[in-house]
């Protein structure tokens, strides 16, 4: 059994019952009934609450004279984040910038969620990183249908060539599936590689050492955190393009 962690401890005193209760009409009965939330959901759920939490006291300040710092942090977010999808998707990129800005916040609070003692980096579980790819998955396979409608959107995946068809599009949907996985490896193998490498090599050192492979740890994440916003940006792009 994975060593508990405070939070994860927490929230399985005060849920343990309806989740275990919740799990077993899914069929997916715990091993442990009294400890159903392992720590990754826990480190999840807290990322969740953290967000939520700045979003209120963000809408209590807003100010459009005397913005605050935050205000001025989430504006730089917002801002990138419609630059970077106006440079990939185009025309009407402004309807994602929601999904693609609240993906790179998620992932980015998880990656650094692990430089915070007695807390663990979520993004470092297979199980989480395919969750937020799954999301990704279904939302610019979504933006598909919703742009060129069922049929359209299969002939969209057929290539540009009706003579054809029948070799792209069982590429296209290995390729689609391709990208889930990569989504989901890339993140998870990054995240996992650096806290191994942090852990060993604090042990061994644990003088200077840990400064360094800290400062390592918040690039990686912010990085693989503009990845994540930026490969789902690729795609929806893909999904929506009108074919001349």
């Amino acid at each position: 059994m994975e060593h508990e962690l405070w939070f994860t401890a927490i929230l399985n005193k005060v849920l343990s019952g309806p989740v275990t209760l919740l799990l077993t009409s899914l069929g997916l009965a715990p091993q442990d009934a009294a400890h159903p939330i392992p720590n990754y959901v826990a480190m999840e759920i807290f990322v969740i609450l953290v967000i939520l939490a700045g979003v209120l006291f963000l809408r209590r300040r807003l100010s459009v004279e005397s913005p605050g710092k935050f205000q001025h942090a989430m504006e730089i977010v917002v801002e990138f984040t419609r630059d970077m999808n106006a440079e990939i998707i185009g025309h009407g990129s402004e309807r994602y910038i929601c999904m693609i800005g609240t993906l790179g916040v998620f992932v980015a609070l998880c990656n650094l969620l692990g430089l915070i003692p007695t807390f663990e980096t979520p993004t470092a579980n297979i199980q989480v990183t395919l969750g937020c790819a799954l999301a990704a998955f279904i939302y610019y396979n979504f933006q598909g249908l919703r742009q060129h409608g069922v049929f359209g959107y299969l002939k969209h995946l057929c290539g540009p060539m009706l003579a054809i068809a029948i070799i792209m599009f069982p590429i296209e949907l290995i390729s689609n599936v391709g990208r889930l996985l990569s989504l989901s490896v890339r993140l998870y193998a990054n995240m996992l590689v650096g806290d191994i490498l942090e852990q060993v090599f604090t042990g061994m050192v644990p003088i200077f050492v840990p400064t360094i492979f800290m400062a390592l740890h918040l690039f990686v994440s912010l990085l693989q955190a503009y990845i994540f916003m930026l490969l789902p940006a690729i795609y929806i792009s893909m999904a929506v393009a009108e074919e001349h």
